[in-house]
């Protein structure tokens, strides 16, 4: 069974709960968590789980989940997985801490994409399960939302550094999201009867003591102007000491960030910076294609004009480029693993490896010994051999290796004078790309 993957795609943005509960660790466990998967067959409707995966992956079922709550279980923490194979995608995760740690049941519930919950139709459902398992499973916070907005947010750290995050958890109102379920414990800080007055679309007291707050109808719309200020009125409510258009305004630039950009990236590297976009989490890739958008590599400076090309100082030319040929296989040897399209030595291998050195962070995870040494005469044989098989090039050899150049048309390009400046970092393997030297060569061999 092929679950849908979450991971190594462009990212949409999901819909978002976690649920932070409590169970009864002296009940039998089949019958604890019935209530549990009762509510989610009853509600989950078009994205209920058929795959539950522990050490194994098995069709959906009762008997699947307690197996791989068995299988994947401790003396103090067991856990199982849910997915689905078709549209819409989910990645649920049940976790349960055992005694002697204090009982508790957590779920982690990604459902994508979001848009999916665009009509109270889908999103009624949904809210009807998390009443039904905060019902019954006492919790101290639980909550919906959007994931990429969730991240803007801070959460679930909040601007806390991580040890105490761990330790307080969610112990004050730190967000609004659209759906809310908060313990007693939280109700009572705020004030019950502050809580219950929040201006919202639902707002309801369980029987258990805690209180469902529902910002607006529906999630997928979370970042228009009439649910961010739902959003806003909701959080000034429950924490009198916010200012409305401080909290407004925020929300409203977090929903600037989310708004789709065009990308628009220079026509040389659009392939390469594609992919780099695609590396990039969710909440963060309209910013970093705005950003790619705006910037250009400069210009390709390690090139003499032909007729200023410093002639070969070497006794045997011939030797020289069989030298470099063999610089370039040892990349091809290097590479060939990770980027196969290095053996064919093309335009579209340039890019590959620029992608790879990039995701790698070549130029700062490994010796920069080894990069001066091994990394830079490679590459720039290898950008050298793919100027020649592909545009004509001709090798004009030099004892240095700095100084030697491939003549393309008017121009002798220094292919180890591009490497090494490529080496230097992170930002300087796309300012001076393989690919970009490329396609500027091939535009002026004429």
């Amino acid at each position: 069974m092929k679950v849908l993957d979450f991971h190594g795609v462009t990212p949409e943005d999901s819909l978002k709960l976690i649920f932070d509960g409590a169970f009864n660790p002296h009940a039998a466990l089949e019958r604890e968590l019935e209530p549990l998967l009762q509510a989610l067959d009853d509600h989950a409707g078009e994205w209920m789980p058929d795959v539950v995966s522990g050490k194994r992956q098995r069709k959906y079922s009762r008997t699947a989940i307690r197996k791989a709550l068995e299988e994947r279980g401790s003396e103090r923490y067991t856990h199982c997985g849910l997915y689905r194979t078709t549209w819409p995608s989910l990645d649920m995760s049940l976790g349960l801490y055992l005694p002697p740690l204090p009982p508790r049941l957590d779920i982690l519930l990604k459902a994508e994409p979001l848009s999916f919950f665009a009509e109270p139709k889908r999103c009624h459902p949904f809210v009807e399960m998390v009443r039904a398992w905060a019902t019954h499973y006492p919790v101290t916070y639980a909550a919906a939302h959007s994931t990429h907005d969730r991240a803007l947010a801070g959460a679930p750290d909040f601007g806390r550094d991580q040890q105490t995050s761990i330790r307080d958890g969610f112990d004050k109102i730190y967000e609004v999201c659209w759906l809310n379920v908060f313990g007693p414990k939280l109700v009572e800080a705020v004030g019950r009867e502050r809580m219950l007055s929040t201006p919202a679309h639902r707002v309801e007291e369980l029987p258990n003591g805690s209180v469902l707050l529902m910002t607006w109808p529906t999630v997928a719309d979370f970042a228009s102007q009439e649910a961010r200020r739902a959003q806003a009125r909701a959080h000034v409510h429950l924490r009198p000491e916010l200012d409305f258009d401080t909290v407004l305004r925020t929300l409203n630039e977090r929903s600037a960030m989310l708004t789709p950009v065009e990308p628009r990236f220079h026509p040389d590297l659009a392939p390469l910076l594609s992919r780099v976009v695609d590396r990039a989490t969710g909440h963060e890739r309209q910013r970093r294609i705005a950003e790619l958008n705006a910037w250009q590599p400069p210009e390709p400076q390690e090139w003499r004009p032909a007729d200023s090309a410093l002639p070969p100082d070497v006794d045997n030319p011939e030797r020289a480029r069989e030298h470099y040929s063999t610089l370039a296989e040892h990349l091809v040897a290097l590479l060939h693993s990770e980027v196969p399209s290095v053996f064919e030595a093309t335009p579209a291998s340039l890019t590959d490896a620029d992608f790879y050195f990039w995701r790698e962070e070549f130029p700062t995870s490994r010796l920069r010994e080894a990069i001066d040494e091994h990394a830079v005469p490679t590459i720039g044989a290898y950008l050298g051999e793919v100027l020649v098989r592909n545009l004509g090039g001709r090798w004009i050899p030099r004892q240095k290796l700095e100084e030697a150049q491939v003549l393309v048309g008017n121009r002798a390009w220094l292919p180890f004078v591009r490497a090494h400046h490529y080496m230097t970092s992170r930002q300087a393997l796309l300012d001076y790309s393989l690919t970009q030297l490329f396609r500027v060569a091939e535009r002026h061999r004429c």
